[in-house]
């Protein structure tokens, strides 16, 4: 609020308030005083006035709201004056008034709240929708109508429906206007779009002020405008931009709901104003229908009696209400037990005199619980459900989006539930809200100014005459690219012709001069370019221009036209084979390693056979050379050992599916080895310039210079500045030891050329960065956008491969440059299987060993009793020996024990000595004849 505002207030409150009167009502009183402010002569005005005296009589009419009491409603016209909003204020105030319908002005609402707040009368406002009003400052300011934030809200996701992303604000500059517009500053923002320009209008201005705002705004850039301001004004301003040719072809007007306001109100409008709204987007705001809104609509006519032309705004709809949510209020007040009650403003004590007679004013004792009664309504009104948000807005806000054609069509709605929709937002409510951009939709039958369908652009070249100041590369070196003519200050090469493709897809003319950067001696900085964009020396800037992320942070660029990346270029030499060039498919430690395998299969399956197999038995020598045969056999599938165990086969099988995959392996990698030309060099990429201390060469004016030393903390000392394909050549020709470079880093598409006609050299490695070249633009400059969309379609119908093709011919060394030298496969590809088969090898060992032991404790545990007991060392030798024979003769041994025992039981049950003896004699003999000696397997 202004110090004027503030010096008014303490003013009226120094000379008025010079008594305090309490009176108290017992009960439910008979006459409950509610105030009104608004202009009458306003088209919100007089709509208001209408509803507001209809809705006191429902509900006076009506016992079950109030009962006995009924409501006594004093209206006051503001006049569009805000002091004299304020002195009606005032007045209510003398008259122990609970609450007051109004004010319909923004800005007085600003004001008057101050006083609401001190004395707790609450405001009910069907018509002041500045956004700020919300806040916590004016706690007893109560908007019984959607705010302007969301109306900004719509209008935002309006413009970004349809891909603008700048917009100019014409505003009323006042809190209503300034307090709109930044809502839509901030919503516009929000889906990455701005107000481009904004154009206040002073509220007391004349014809010739509206005038030159809008000669102002006729000179800019975008060509959507966004007009929020009043009725009586916005009309005038319409017929201004009307008279300056800005409702033509190629304009978007977007006005807010001041303007549907009119087309209801004032039903039908001459056809002279009709014209200059022709093609124009509005809001209104949308009301779901009810039985309640048609019997409402019903009763206009008889309503407005003889002021037939006057038809019902959605305002109308809302001051209807706010008189029904002040009655439903103060019925819950009155059920609550509370009575209606005013005491003295203690703060008027020792304040200095005045001249002025009014009354004392009072604060209403019941204002806090009165607010919050109506805050807490749920209710039902001709507007359709009325419930308030903690932050005290109207729940589900919506407007339907107006297409003026002839009295207006409406083309969607909007809500906050759902944004943009062609069906009423009532009908989305119960299902889950969807903000994607696919479920954003509004009618396509849209009629723009100067009576055209087709979508404006939304942007022209600033109306000064000035041609596009576009900088290009002045380059010395790799001029296929660009070439400057400096006899005929022309330009040609690659980029000029891929820029030049571009401008012919657009549907608008560009003019434009080309104006070469760089002294013509060295190569000059595209950053440096790019930069002066940002100070208004060129507007825009083409060539071989890398999108790079230090660049992106001052222009913006176009859809990316070439790729290009980051590669380094060494010299390479062919490499010969040789006699031992059957061992470069593996490295040395795949080579260790597969042997070392070899040798564990070949162990693991003999002991795995030894005690069943009499191929894997025989002397040690016989038994070593088996293993060797065996193992190194599996490598050609000739093994001739057969394997009978289940475990041995096991092992097997896995360990031959592994000798499968190495024998493929090899063999593929020999055959490119012996059939492809190699070649060889002591660079192996970026990774190798990184760790030596080697001089690297780049192109001067490129990137890579800040790349290398600030990304890849190379040494600047390291890098060595070349402009031509010639010192490239060059300085890798001479190496390190006579003053050239290692390595030359520098873009693919300059390499691509360089390597055309130098076979003695190659890319080593992969592209480390990845980036592509692009058209630079200002800031948010729609230029870029149709320029990318245009550089797509010269993409897909081949055309920019054919501007590739004249100008970047196909290398004759491409192919060779790619023959690099194969590294050999190392055992990190084949670690899973080694792994797999190792565990293999030691659970089949794991399990032959405890089925051993068990074995050897079930067949040898009598003979330990028998003994009666031996050394640890004996028992040792006894298990290696049970180990070293063979499993026949173990089982063999078993049998002729439990046949011992079946003969010493007979004979001791006969007491036949004689006979038991032949028998052990002839037991002996057998067991001496059937044993086989026991040291063969040794």
């Amino acid at each position: 609020m202004s110090p004027v505002w503030h010096l008014l207030l303490i003013v009226l409150f120094n000379q008025v308030l010079s008594k305090g009167v309490t009176v108290n009502f017992t009960g439910r009183p008979s006459v409950v005083n509610v105030g009104a402010i608004f202009t009458f002569n306003s088209p919100i005005g007089k709509i208001a006035k209408v509803a507001i005296e209809a809705a006191v009589n429902d509900v006076n009419s009506n016992p079950s709201i109030l009962g006995a009491s009924k409501l006594k409603m004093k209206m006051q016209d503001a006049n569009y004056s805000g002091f004299l909003g304020i002195i009606n204020a005032l007045q209510f105030m003398e008259s122990d008034t609970v609450a007051i319908i109004g004010p319909q002005s923004s800005v007085m609402s600003h004001v008057i709240s101050h006083i609401a707040n001190e004395l707790k009368v609450p405001l009910l406002s069907f018509a002041a929708t500045d956004p700020t009003l919300s806040s916590l400052q004016y706690p007893f300011f109560v908007r019984t109508t959607p705010s302007d934030l969301f109306q900004m809200a719509a209008i935002a996701e309006i413009i970004d429906y349809y891909e603008w992303r700048e917009v100019i604000a014409v505003f009323i500059d006042d809190d209503y206007g300034r307090n709109g517009i930044a809502a839509l500053g901030d919503k516009l923002a929000e889906r990455r779009c701005r107000i481009a320009y904004k154009a206040p209008m002073n509220p007391k201005g004349s014809h010739n002020d509206i005038m030159n705002v809008l000669i102002k705004v006729a000179v800019t850039e975008s060509r959507i405008l966004v007009l929020h301001t009043y009725a009586n004004w916005g009309l005038e301003v319409l017929e201004v931009a009307n008279r300056l040719g800005m409702m033509g072809s190629g304009y978007v007007w977007i006005a807010t709901n001041w303007l549907s306001t009119i087309l209801d109100t004032n039903s039908p409008l001459p056809q002279e104003k009709l014209d200059l709204m022709q093609g124009i987007i509005t809001l209104q705001m949308h009301t779901p229908d009810s039985q309640l809104k048609r019997d409402f609509i019903s009763r206009w006519s008889n309503l407005t009696g003889q002021r037939r032309n006057m038809g019902l705004s959605t305002y109308g709809l809302y001051a209807y209400d706010s008189v029904w949510i002040l009655a439903r209020a103060l019925d819950s007040f009155f059920n609550q037990g509370r009575n209606i009650s005013f005491s003295k403003y203690s703060k008027s004590n020792g304040m200095y005199g005045g001249t002025l007679n009014l009354e004392a004013m009072s604060i209403f004792n019941g204002g806090k619980m009165l607010l919050d009664n109506i805050l807490h309504i749920n209710t039902s009104g001709v507007t359709g459900p009325i419930q308030f948000t903690s932050d005290r807005s109207l729940i589900l806000p919506s407007y339907e989006v107006i297409n003026v054609i002839g009295t207006g069509r409406r083309i969607g709605y909007w809500s906050n539930y759902s944004g943009l929709s062609v069906v009423p937002p009532e009908m989305l409510y119960g299902k889950p809200p969807n903000r994607s951009s696919l479920s954003q939709k509004l009618s396509p039958a849209v009629l723009w100014p100067g009576d055209t369908t087709l979508k404006p652009r939304g942007w022209v070249f600033p109306n000064d005459g000035r041609q596009l100041r576009i900088g290009v590369p002045n380059r010395v070196s790799y001029r296929e690219f660009i070439t400057y003519v400096n006899t005929s200050d022309m330009f040609k090469g690659y980029c000029i012709d891929v820029f030049t493709a571009a401008l012919n897809y657009l549907p608008y003319a560009v003019p434009y001069k080309l104006m070469p950067f760089g002294d013509g001696i060295n190569n000059p900085s595209c950053t440096e370019l790019v930069r002066l964009i940002t100070t208004g020396v060129y507007d825009a800037a083409i060539g071989d221009i890398a999108i790079i992320t230090n660049r992106t942070k001052m222009v913006d660029f176009t859809q990316p036209y070439i790729e290009s990346g980051l590669v380094v270029v060494a010299p390479v030499r062919k490499k010969n084979s040789s006699a031992w060039a059957f061992l470069r498919p593996f490295s040395l430690m795949m080579w260790c390693v597969t042997g070392i395998f070899f040798l564990i299969v070949g162990a693991v399956v003999w002991i795995l056979e030894h005690r069943i197999n009499d191929d894997f038995r025989g002397p040690p020598r016989k038994q070593i050379v088996t293993i060797l045969w065996f193992s190194f056999s599996t490598l050609f599938f000739a093994h001739r050992e057969n394997t009978v165990s289940t475990l041995g086969r096991l092992v097997l099988i896995i360990w031959l599916f592994v000798v499968l995959i190495i024998n493929s392996s090899y063999t593929a990698s020999l055959t490119s080895i012996l059939t492809v030309e190699q070649l060889s060099s002591s660079i192996k990429g970026i990774e190798t310039l990184i760790a030596s201390n080697e001089p690297i060469g780049y192109q001067q004016g490129s990137f890579a210079l800040n790349y290398l030393s600030e990304e890849l903390n190379i040494h600047k000392s390291r890098l060595i500045p070349l402009n031509t394909p010639e010192d490239y050549a060059r300085a890798l020709s001479d190496g390190p030891k006579k003053g050239g470079v290692a390595a030359v880093v520098d873009e693919r598409a300059y390499i691509e050329l360089f390597l055309s006609s130098r076979c003695e050299f190659s890319i080593i490695g992969q592209e480390f960065t990845k980036n592509g070249w692009g058209f630079a633009f200002p800031r948010d400059s729609p230029l870029a956008v149709d320029m990318s969309t245009a550089l797509l379609k010269l993409s897909e119908n081949g055309e920019l491969q054919r501007i590739h093709d004249k100008w970047l011919t196909g290398s004759a060394c491409s192919s060779q440059s790619t023959k690099l030298e194969v590294d050999c496969l190392q055992l990190k590809s084949f670690w899973g299987l080694f792994v797999i088969c190792g565990c293999a090898c030691l659970l089949a060992l794991l399990v032959y060993f405890l089925m051993i032991i068990r074995q050897f404790s079930k067949h040898y545990h009598e003979e330990s009793d028998s003994a009666g007991g031996s050394s640890r060392s004996a028992g040792l030798q006894t298990f290696l020996t049970f180990v070293d024979e063979k499993e026949e003769t173990v089982k063999n041994r078993s049998k002729r024990r439990q046949l011992e025992k079946i003969s010493n039981r007979s004979t001791d049950e006969e007491g036949s000595t004689n006979g038991s003896s032949r028998e052990r004699k002839g037991h002996m003999q057998f067991v001496s004849n059937e044993s086989p000696s026991i040291g063969n397997g040794a």
